[in-house]
Parts: C-alpha cells; structure tokens; sequence
C-alpha cells in the first residue's frame, strides 16, 4: 500500500462542516478554536451556521476549508496515534488545498496557514473588480482543444487562459469575463460537449491574479517555513518537492498560474500509489480520481465515520 493524501479545494464548502468533528473530539474543536484566533473571526460559527452565501466568499471558504481538513488530520494523530508522515508518500492539494497540504506536511503551522489564506482569499477577491473577470468549465475535450479555445477567445487586450487541468474532459477557463462569455457561445465548435460558466466572483488562476501573487510573495516571506515531512506535489509542477522555498516560490506562481492536477495525479500513479485519500469536506477529489483512475483506489474522510474505518485501515 502506498498512500497519498489530498486536500479539497474551494467549493467544497458546505453549511454545517466541521460540527460532527467538533462534537466528537476535543482535538477538533481546537483546531478550529486556533483558526478563530488566527485571523479574530468566529469563523467556526459561519461554517457550522452559515448564512451560506458568507462562507462561499473567499476569504472564508479557504480558511474554513482548510480548519476542516486540519481538524481531521489532528483527529487521526491525537485520537488514532495516526501520523501522516509515517503513512503518507506524497500530500497534494487543490488551489488553496496546497496550503493545507504544506500545513499537514509541516511546513506551516495552523495559525499561520490560517492567516496565509484569509490574505490569499482577500487579495484573490480584491484583484479584479466583481463583474471583470470570471471563470467557466469545459468538459468533454482535451487541454489542448481548451487551450485553442482559450487562445480563440483571447486578444491583445482581452486575456483567457486553461487555468484548471482537472481530468481528461474537465478544464476550466479562467479571464475576462468577455473572453468567458465568448467561449461558453463558441466552446461547441471545439468540440466540448459543454461549457458552464461558474459561479464565482474572480478569474482565479490567469494572469489577471497578478496583484494578489504580490501580496502573496510578502505574505509567505514573512511566515517561518519549514521542509515538508512529506513531499508535496506542487500544483504548477506536478511533482513532488520538499525543499521550503521551493514551496513557498511555488505557492506564489500557483495564484496566476495553472493547477495542473491532471498531472498530478498521474504523477501520483507513476509512483506507485496505490490510496488516495481525500482529508476534508467534499467529495471531489476522490471523484475525479475514481473516475480517471481505476488502478487507484480513492475514497474521501470527513466525517467521524469515515475517520474511524480510516484508521482500521491505516
């Protein structure tokens, strides 16, 4: 058995996350108690009570996200004797997942990763106004056929890029919201089955994200980094690293550049994994590898449940 654990990305939010945990383990409960403190919000309350609209806004999903990975990953060390470095040959993360990743691998601690993603969702949010950029999947082509696509719809001052390589038949455009639109009414000529635009409020990943890549590059400069215990694989390398700065130079690039997760997870096989395991809410991860990688097994931990045939398992 050779193991690889993931770390859910934005969307997979959900109104009453972490709550079980929370009730069930003390280990949890200060997970989330550490992330309040963090960035001096009750961010526990929003995402056990919502409303829904406000843990959907970036700055709250990311740091919520993560609390709920981390929360499990304590549980299965504090309350299973699990440790993810004896265990694991590889973490990787989606987007803001890479953050949790590098946290569960050691290379930040809680408070600060908590603190690195309310920066990132803020500064993410704030780099282009609401209404300039947006971002739209294409499903049913290859990268390559989106990147024609992404290069149809772009023009001197007009930018679209391939900024999500999911899966084989699951790419999301990322730009201005003229070259989204564009895209969604001409994607069929490329031979997508389909392109929905999504329901998000920046163009994350492309190059528009370049003022929040700044913020970034001083926020982690100021943050004590350490080496992974665990190789991390990098969105924008699809490979595994465990040199900190080489991380934290990464997680710069990440903000503007693509996640390559396609990649990643290909990389993951070519290595011998074997597990894949999703730490956290939601269930898409583990998805998109059950569905393009039948040699792996792929199964998603978020809740008490889930922990405990985990940790039979481990």
């Amino acid at each position: 058995m050779k193991y690889t654990f993931v770390f859910p990305g934005q969307g997979s939010q959900f109104v009453g996350m972490g709550k079980e945990l929370a009730d069930n383990f003390k280990s949890a409960k200060d997970v989330f108690q550490e992330v309040n403190e963090a960035i001096s919000q009750d961010l526990f309350k929003l995402m056990v009570e919502g409303p829904e609209h406000e843990l959907t806004l970036t700055a709250n999903a990311q740091p919520a996200l993560m609390a709920h990975s981390m929360a499990v990953v304590r549980v299965l060390e504090k309350d299973f004797g699990i440790k993810l470095k004896d265990k694991a040959s590889f973490v990787a993360g989606h987007s803001l997942g890479e953050y949790s990743a590098a946290c569960a691998a050691g290379v930040f601690s809680l408070s600060d990763t908590a603190k690195l993603l309310r920066t990132r969702g803020e500064a993410m949010q704030q780099a282009v106004p609401v209404g300039v950029g947006g971002m739209a999947a294409v499903i049913g082509v290859s990268y390559q056929d989106v990147q024609a696509l992404a290069e149809a719809c772009s023009d001197e001052n007009t930018i679209c890029v391939a900024a999500n390589d999911n899966a084989d038949g699951q790419v999301v455009l990322s730009g201005h919201m003229k070259a989204i639109e564009k895209a969604v009414e001409i994607a069929s000529e490329f031979g997508a089955k389909r392109c929905i635009k999504l329901p998000v409020s920046a163009p994350f990943h492309s190059p528009l994200m370049k003022p929040a890549a700044e913020v970034m590059a001083k926020a982690l400069s100021e943050v004590k980094a350490n080496r992974a215990e665990i190789p991390l694989i990098a969105n924008v390398l699809a490979t595994s690293i465990q040199d900190e700065k080489e991380i934290v130079k990464h997680l710069v690039e990440q903000v503007t550049g693509s996640v390559r997760w396609r990649e990643s997870v290909n990389y993951m096989s070519e290595q011998g994994v074997t597990d894949v395991v999703e730490l956290g809410a939601g269930k898409v991860l583990s998805g998109i590898i059950k569905r393009g990688h039948k040699e792996m097994n792929a199964l998603s931990v978020g809740s008490v449940a889930e922990i405990e045939a985990l940790a039979k398992d481990l």
